[in-house]
Formats: C-alpha cells, structure tokens, sequence
C-alpha cells in the first residue's frame, strides 16, 4: 500500500520591510508562546482569503506596530518549509508611512541599520529577505 506524502500546513503571509527615513529598519521578535518564538523577523501577518497579500499587510502593519502604510512596494516573493509548516511570503518595502512604531501584541520591537543584521537570530525565511535586502536594494 503506498504512503500519502507528508503535507504540511502552508500559510499564506504579507511581510513588511519598513525603512524609515534614516535607512533604519523595523524589525519585531516573535513571542515566546508562537511557533518560532525568540526569533526576530519583519513585521506582518497571515493573508486572509477576503483580501491581497498588499491589503493584509496594510491591515497587520496597523494591528502589530500601529503604522499607517502609505505606498508599498513589492520586493519579492518566496516560499519557505519549516519542520511543523511553510510559509508561501509577499515581501514589501514600506518606506512611506504615518506614526511611530508600538509593540501592540507585546512583541518587542527594534529599529536597526543594516549592518546590525547579523546581531540578531532571523527566521529562516526572513534570512534570504535579508540577503537581498543588503545586496540588491537601491538604497537612497
């Protein structure tokens, strides 16, 4: 008899890359009581089937950090398998905004430069985010 294959659970999930206007960027760490928590990554959230992974990340960034998303733009797309699920991501580069970023879930939340990165334990999703980050963006 053969075997089904292992299917993981795939999220579907928006993520914001948000430089302000010091080229510092937003980055958050996942509560100890979430999957991967302890980890750092960019802020966002899951997709949710109503609406674009552009919509949800506007919708995330206000409920997670409290900031209002003026334009983003997108900047790449990737799918990640951990051992208990994968990640299908929509990554955004955010650097026109309103407010002041807030630890609305009681994450922490940080703003570093680029050269801070490797100071930090990432995701391992967010670290070819990371990789493209320093090496392609345009930086102004």
């Amino acid at each position: 008899m053969n075997k089904e294959p292992n299917v993981l659970p795939c999220f579907h999930a928006a993520v914001g890359i948000v430089i302000d206007k010091s080229n510092r960027i937003l980055i958050s760490k996942r509560p100890a009581h979430k999957i991967k928590g302890g980890f750092w990554e960019f802020p966002g959230g899951k997709v949710e089937s109503d609406e674009t992974p552009k919509e949800a990340l506007v919708r995330e960034l206000k409920e997670e950090v409290g900031l209002t998303v003026l334009q983003a733009e997108p900047f790449m797309q990737l799918y990640h398998e951990y051992s208990e699920h994968s990640v299908r991501l929509d990554v955004f580069v955010i650097t026109d905004f309103l407010g002041e970023p807030q630890s609305i879930e009681g994450q922490e939340i940080q703003w570093i430069t680029r050269e801070q990165f490797p100071q930090f334990q990432f995701l391992e999703a967010n670290e070819r985010m990371i990789q493209k980050l320093v090496s392609h963006y345009q930086w102004p």
